[in-house]
């Protein structure tokens, strides 16, 4: 009997593939936000049939950078202007990050947080901006991995398994 070889190492595997979202993508996204969600990241309950829709009118497939590792989507940034005032139309949001469990450790969320970077430059933005729950740790190390810092707190904003958890503002510039 031979032995099981080992796992892959990180270098070895393959770098997600980045695009942008099209409306074929519906479906996968949809299944996407089902299998993340968590009060770890979501301050809406747990999806439930009838399931809403991944794309609305606010939420277009021009907002939506998605990750794609053999052939399926396992990650998406939804990233847009913070509001439609002419005073702050430089300033991009990443308002939605999610990686599918088996994807995790693979440089995905770094993969589509460097996609939005270089998106919000060409829309001529110099600063991009989010928030994310107080407790979560591992996204918020990966922000400040990447220059984030934070930039204000909310604190105990939102009451998530019986516990009160403070919205973090965080922040960083942008450089061409």
């Amino acid at each position: 009997m031979s032995e099981p070889s080992a796992p892959p190492q990180p270098s070895a595997l393959p770098a997600p593939l980045i695009r942008r979202a099209v409306l074929d993508d519906e479906h996968a996204l949809v299944a996407l936000e089902r299998r993340t969600w968590s009060t770890l990241h979501s301050v809406l309950p747990a999806p439930e049939p009838p399931y809403d829709a991944f794309f609305t009118h606010r939420n277009r497939p021009v907002h939506v950078t998605v990750a794609e590792l053999e052939g399926r989507p396992v990650g998406y940034l939804r990233l847009v202007p913070p509001t439609q005032l002419a005073s702050n139309a430089h300033v991009r949001q990443i308002q939605g990050l999610a990686v599918s469990p088996e994807a995790r450790g693979r440089g995905v969320a770094r993969a589509l947080l460097n996609a939005a970077y270089e998106e919000a430059l060409r829309q001529g933005a110099s600063r991009i901006t989010l928030r994310v729950l107080g407790h979560n740790l591992p996204a918020r190390r990966l922000y400040e991995s990447e220059g984030f810092v934070v930039e204000g707190v909310l604190p105990g904003e939102f009451l998530l398994d019986g516990g009160y958890v403070d919205d973090v503002l965080m922040g960083r510039a942008l450089t061409g």
